[in-house]
């Protein structure tokens, strides 16, 4: 909108003093103002500039800094899901996970099929099963190798920390799941850019942008440990850019 209103008042004013010049002006004086038009014009012009790449950067310097906050949320939601799969619970707290993911483990587990004699009645059948062993055990460590875990709860670029709580939803009738949610603020990511198109971004309803007021990861109304990010984060390329 901003963008329109600096064109429209740009043509209106060089043509304002281009007729001026032509029409209502001494001809002594036609030197004096076709220099200030062009000082109106080149102003002007820079203005145009401005108002044109202003979005174009914005959205540049957005998915850099969106890319490196998804990139944690991420790690926070595999240690929610790696923790849960241990505890049958998510954790509203750090720490857990950073130390769930230092000092735990996996059970390493084998299925098989076993053939059992059982006894029914006076009949005697064998009866196929399955069997589930545990044959060892795997640190929770290794499967976050060269991921800085450590710091996943710090919102990259900034002072502050990710917000993270854990509830319960009604997955079905009477059973009730586990559930959580990890989220920061846009205008915390985008601290210290233009504050209109930072509004703007606040409201943005999908598609090709992260909807909402937040990044988050998670919910806290549903079953769902997705993000609320477009598949291009994931490097999953867009439908309709193919």
């Amino acid at each position: 909108m901003i963008s329109i209103l600096i064109i429209i008042v740009s043509i209106l004013a060089v043509g304002g003093l281009a007729y001026l010049i032509v029409n209502k002006l001494p001809a002594k004086m036609k030197p004096v103002l076709s220099i200030v038009l062009w000082v109106v014009i080149v102003f002007f012009g820079y203005q145009i500039y401005m108002s044109i790449m202003a979005p174009i950067k914005f959205n540049k310097k957005k998915k850099e800094r969106y890319a490196l906050v998804i990139e944690n949320l991420k790690t926070i939601r595999d240690a929610e899901l790696a923790y849960a799969s241990v505890n049958r619970r998510f954790t509203s707290k750090f720490e857990d996970l950073v130390n769930f993911i230092e000092k735990d483990s996996f059970a390493i587990t084998e299925v098989k099929n076993v053939v059992v004699t059982e006894q029914r009645g006076r009949i005697t059948i064998d009866v196929e099963k399955r069997v589930v062993d545990t044959v060892g055990f795997e640190m929770v460590k290794n499967q976050f190798e060269g991921r800085n875990y450590k710091d996943m709860m710090n919102v990259p670029g900034t002072d502050a920390k990710f917000e993270l709580k854990t509830g319960s939803v009604e997955k079905v009738q009477g059973v009730m799941a586990s559930v959580f949610e990890a989220k920061v603020d846009k205008a915390v990511v985008l601290e210290g850019m233009n504050k209109d198109l930072v509004r703007q971004e606040k409201e943005a309803l999908g598609g090709i942008n992260v909807p909402g007021e937040y990044i988050a990861v998670g919910s806290l109304e549903d079953v769902n440990s997705n993000g609320n990010w477009p598949p291009f984060y994931d490097g999953i390329k867009e439908n309709a850019q193919d």
